[in-house]
């Protein structure tokens, strides 16, 4: 790759703070672009013309959503180079993103998710630390990477705040309730007894992770997505239950009790509003359904008699 790929990588990661997940997606965007210019008769990647014809092969391939990802990574590169003074003009400057198709996310209701709170038995081995980390999840509205990068440390019993780090190490406090402190303190005993059997057996156990797998080391995000949808499936919830849909139950549940947009704006570290606002469809087709099922006029269909 060229020196200035590598030159853009530690820019992304140094300076911009962004995760290593974001920094490889970027970079695969970029070689993906480099690719196709090479098997195209060494197309120059800094041409307007190269660009729309990369865009174009990327359409039918890729989700629109997908494309304008790629196009976003493309345009942090370019503005890299002209930071560097490598180029005077951003090639991508008048190419628009393509039309998004408005994605509204799917929540549980809040029966629904007393049921996957529930869920965890007493068959179930690590039922204790699954509960804690459900609670947490559903009571905080924290992101899967942001639970699983949790230090024992992070935790303030006294303020009920957890802080988390987010998408480019952003730090924030979020309050987590007293069910979910009572569901940790009853899994800090189960959690101990997870290091010292790691102990015992010649391992190192990682005593700062807030949550533990059997081995007494950091649980992962897919054990997290595996063991969330297994307690959906087993609380008999119709759609795939995922961390993810906990986080909009979160933010869906908090709107129709009336917090403000902008709270849970900082709650849910969304750096723009915007991002926020897909919830508030949400919380329109519920104000909808209460309107219908409450109002005298939506009852009698507008046909009232008068006295």
């Amino acid at each position: 790759m060229p020196p200035i790929v590598d030159e853009f990588h530690n820019w992304l990661r140094v300076e911009r703070g962004y995760s290593p997940r974001t920094v490889d997606s970027y970079l695969s965007d970029l070689k993906e672009l480099l690719l196709f210019c090479q098997q195209n008769d060494e197309l120059d990647p800094m041409r307007t013309e190269t660009l729309r014809r990369f865009i174009g092969s990327l359409h039918g391939k890729n989700s629109s959503a997908s494309v304008a990802r790629k196009l976003s990574a493309l345009r942090t590169f370019f503005r890299f180079l002209q930071m560097q003074g490598k180029i005077d003009k951003n090639p991508l400057q008048g190419i628009a993103n393509p039309r998004l198709v408005r994605y509204i996310p799917s929540f549980l209701t809040v029966d629904e998710v007393f049921c996957l709170l529930d869920a965890p038995g007493s068959a179930d081995k690590l039922a204790l630390r699954d509960k804690a980390l459900m609670e947490v999840l559903y009571a905080t509205g924290i992101r899967v990477s942001e639970v699983v990068s949790c230090n024992i440390s992070d935790l303030d019993f006294d303020l009920g705040m957890v802080k988390v780090t987010g998408k480019g190490n952003k730090e924030r406090i979020v309050p987590f309730g007293r069910a979910a402190e009572e569901a940790l303190q009853r899994y800090f005993p189960q959690r101990q007894t997870l290091i010292t059997a790691r102990a015992a057996r010649g391992g190192t156990p990682e005593k700062s992770a807030l949550f533990l797998n059997n081995r007494g080391t950091r649980l992962t995000a897919r054990s997290v997505e595996r063991l969330i949808g297994n307690y959906g499936r087993r609380a008999g919830i119709q759609v795939t239950v995922t961390p993810h849909a906990l986080r909009h139950s979160f933010a869906t549940h908090l709107l129709e009790m009336g917090a403000d947009l902008r709270t849970v704006q900082e709650l849910l570290g969304h750096v723009s509003l915007s991002t926020t606002q897909k919830y508030t469809h949400v919380n329109m087709e519920h104000l909808t359904r209460v309107y219908d099922a409450a109002h005298p006029l939506a009852q009698n269909n507008g046909n009232l008699t008068s006295s």
